[in-house]
């Protein structure tokens, strides 16, 4: 059973990690997609792997202008919205003392300021039986040590889901969100920690969760294709932790 046959999906951060994955899931189960990145050669290859039908754009999620861009292309394209997967994101490694404003500035601007927006100026697009599905963290209620302007980011956006749940809800519009843990994606790989550095923590990582090992995009793809679904119809403004109980401890 394809269970997005016939629907519009935009993932935004889908030309790699969770966000590819999920595309691809998407586009099994039958949904028309776009999907956004920054990188040309990244979101080039991605959109070679999904297949010509699909709409990538290049876009920049803090960006208000490109945002305003990327919805006139999807509904040039498509003429309608029926799946918002906004899972762009950025994550900055700092401890207190180095971080600078436009650090500040820029993981608060693609996390929330962008989120907000994007779904601001996808509205007009969407239409009853349409879901809203944001990538928020685990580090939104845990403490983390070195991110805590992307953890403010992301209870930022635990906060938008629930009072955009309810304001959206009486237009047939759902609104909720994954949490995810220590997942294996190219964002790690991103933070600017030396090899080693980062393989330690990696580890260090893998032992202390209860289930040994970091999850996989695709753990993502599969919660995030439930919530794009029919089948999550009566779940509203809910934020769903796939973490492999890391949160537990």
């Amino acid at each position: 059973m394809r269970r997005l046959e016939g629907k519009v999906a935009l993932v935004t951060g889908g030309s790699s990690g969770m966000g590819l994955a999920s595309a691809l899931l998407f586009k099994e189960h039958g949904a028309r997609l776009a999907i956004t990145g920054r990188e040309p050669a990244t979101l080039d290859a991605a959109a070679a792997r999904l297949g010509q039908d699909v709409l990538a754009v290049r876009s920049d999620a803090a960006s208000l202008a490109d945002i305003d861009g990327l919805m006139a292309a999807v509904g040039e394209r498509y003429g309608r919205l029926d799946v918002l997967f906004i899972n762009a994101g950025v994550a900055h490694a700092a401890p207190i003392e180095s971080v600078s404003e436009a650090d500040f500035d820029a993981q608060l601007g693609i996390n929330l300021k962008g989120a907000f927006f994007t779904i601001q100026k996808a509205l007009p697009l969407m239409r009853s039986g349409a879901s809203i599905i944001l990538t928020t963290s685990i580090t939104n209620q845990l403490g983390s040590p070195n991110f805590s302007v992307y953890g403010a980011s992301k209870a930022g956006l635990r906060s938008l889901v629930k009072s955009l749940a309810l304001e959206l809800i009486g237009r047939g519009i759902r609104v909720n969100a994954i949490s995810p843990g220590p997942i294996a994606t190219p964002m790690f790989d991103r933070l600017g920690l030396p090899e080693a550095l980062a393989e330690a923590k990696k580890a260090a990582i893998a032992d202390k969760s209860p289930s040994k090992r970091f999850g996989a995009a695709a753990e993502i793809a599969s919660c995030a294709l439930f919530l794009a679904s029919s089948e999550s119809s009566y779940i509203v403004g809910e934020e769903i932790v796939v973490d492999g109980g890391m949160s537990l401890l």
